[in-house]
C-alpha cells in the first residue's frame, strides 16, 4: 500500500501542478489506482501525452499558418505569434487547463483553415490551364477539353484541347498504370479505358499547379493545390512520364474488370470530372489524391478498405492479392518486373500505335 507520506506528497503534486484537490484518507488513492500502482508514473505519462499532443498540433498549426495564410507578409507573423502564444500558455497556465487552452487555440486554427475555399480561377500552368468536362446522352459520352500535349521536353510542350466522343458500348476493359519517382511506398495512379477501334481514354487525378509552382510532398498536406481530372490519351500521360521526365518508372497491368464494370467506372470518372469542373476541391497528399479519389467512386465502394490505399505505392500488390489483376499465373514479383514499360515506351515514342506497342509481350494482354 502507498504510505501516508507518499499519499501526502502525491496530493500536493496533484494540487500544485495539475490543479486537482483531494480529501482522502490514508491509502485511498492506493485503492483507487490499484495495489502498488505507481501514481506518479501515471501522472508523468498523462503529462507526456498532453505535451506530445500540444507539440504535434502546434507544429501542424504553425505550418498551416505559414503556408496557407493568403497574404504573404502575414504568414511568418501569424506562425510566430501562434508559437509564442502556445509557449506562453504552457509557461503561465497551471494544470490541465494549459492543455485545454492549447487545444482551443488549435481548434481556432483548424476552423479558419477549413474556411479556405478552392477556386478554378488562377494563372495556371499551360498543361492544366483547362479542366475537362463531359456530356452524357444515352450511351454516348462527349468529352470536352481532352488534353493532347506534344512534348519536346518535360517543360516544353504544346497542348491542344480536343473534343472526343466515346460510345460506352465500345469500352472493353480497364488497365492500371503505376508511376514511381522516389519511395516505393508512394506512386501516381492512372486508369486507362480500352475503347474498341479507338485510342485508350486515360484519367489522371493530379494537382493543378499555378504557373511557376512545383509539387512538394510537404505542401501537399496543406491548402496549396486543387484537384484536377486530366483526361487524355496514353501518348500524352504515359510518354510524359517515361520519355521526358527523369527518374520515373511506369508499370502497366491489365485488370480483371469486365466490360460492364469498366463502363460503370468510366461513367463514375466522368461524374467526378464534371464535379471538379463545377466545384473545385482541394488536393491532400494523404486523404484526397490520385488513389483515394478512385475509392470514393460509386463502382469502387464495395471494395474492402486497405492501408495500401493510403500508401499507394503498394496498390498494385493490393490489387494482385484481391484478384483485380490478370496475372497469367505469375507471382507478383515476376509480374511487376514484366510490367515495367519504360524501354518499350521510349522505343515506341512517336509511333501512332504507341498504346499497342507498350502492351506487346506483356502479361495479361
Amino acid at each position: 500500500m502507498i504510505s501516508e507520506g507518499e499519499l501526502s506528497g502525491i496530493s500536493r503534486y496533484l494540487t500544485s501542478v495539475l490543479g486537482w484537490e483531494f480529501v482522502s484518507t490514508t491509502g485511498s488513492l492506493g485503492v483507487l489506482f490499484g495495489e502498488r500502482v505507481e501514481v506518479l508514473a501515471l501522472i508523468s505519462k498523462a503529462d507526456f501525452v498532453g505535451y506530445l499532443g500540444v507539440a504535434l498540433t502546434g507544429v501542424w498549426a504553425v505550418m498551416a499558418l505559414f503556408f496557407d495564410v493568403r497574404f504573404a507578409w502575414w504568414r511568418g507573423i501569424a506562425a510566430v505569434v501562434y508559437g509564442f502564444l502556445i509557449l506562453g500558455i504552457l509557461f503561465f497556465v497551471r494544470g490541465w487547463r494549459r492543455f485545454l487552452a492549447c487545444l482551443g487555440c488549435f481548434a481556432l486554427v483548424v476552423g479558419w483553415w477549413l474556411t479556405l475555399k478552392p477556386s478554378n480561377e488562377g494563372h495556371w500552368q499551360a498543361d492544366v490551364s483547362r479542366t475537362a468536362w463531359a456530356e452524357v446522352q444515352g450511351n454516348t459520352v462527349t468529352i470536352h477539353n481532352l488534353r493532347d500535349c506534344e512534348y519536346r521536353a518535360e517543360l516544353e510542350y504544346t497542348c491542344q484541347w480536343l473534343t472526343r466522343t466515346v460510345d460506352l458500348n465500345q469500352i472493353e476493359g480497364l488497365d492500371l498504370f503505376m508511376n514511381y519517382w522516389g519511395s516505393p511506398l508512394i506512386a501516381h495512379t492512372i486508369l486507362s479505358f480500352d475503347v474498341r477501334g479507338a485510342d485508350h481514354v486515360a484519367f489522371s487525378i493530379e494537382t493543378r499547379k499555378q504557373a511557376g509552382q512545383t509539387y512538394s510532398a510537404l505542401l501537399g498536406f496543406f491548402r496549396q493545390y486543387t484537384l484536377i481530372s486530366v483526361v487524355s490519351d496514353e501518348r500524352d500521360l504515359v510518354r510524359l512520364r517515361t520519355n521526358y521526365r527523369h527518374g520515373e518508372d511506369l508499370y502497366l497491368f491489365h485488370t480483371t474488370a469486365t466490360p460492364a464494370f469498366a463502363r460503370s467506372l468510366f461513367l463514375n470518372y466522368i461524374g467526378m470530372t464534371n464535379q471538379l469542373y463545377q466545384h473545385p476541391a482541394w488536393y491532400n497528399a494523404l486523404t484526397h489524391n490520385c488513389t483515394t479519389e478512385i475509392y470514393t467512386l460509386q463502382s469502387m465502394k464495395g471494395q474492402h478498405w486497405d492501408w495500401r490505399i493510403l500508401l499507394n505505392g503498394k496498390g498494385d500488390e493490393m490489387a494482385y492479392e484481391h484478384g483485380m489483376l490478370v496475372t497469367d499465373g505469375l507471382p507478383f514479383k515476376v509480374l511487376k518486373q514484366r510490367a515495367w514499360i519504360n524501354p518499350a515506351a521510349r522505343a515506341a515514342n512517336d509511333d501512332p500505335d504507341f498504346s499497342t506497342r507498350i502492351r506487346q509481350n506483356r502479361p495479361g494482354f
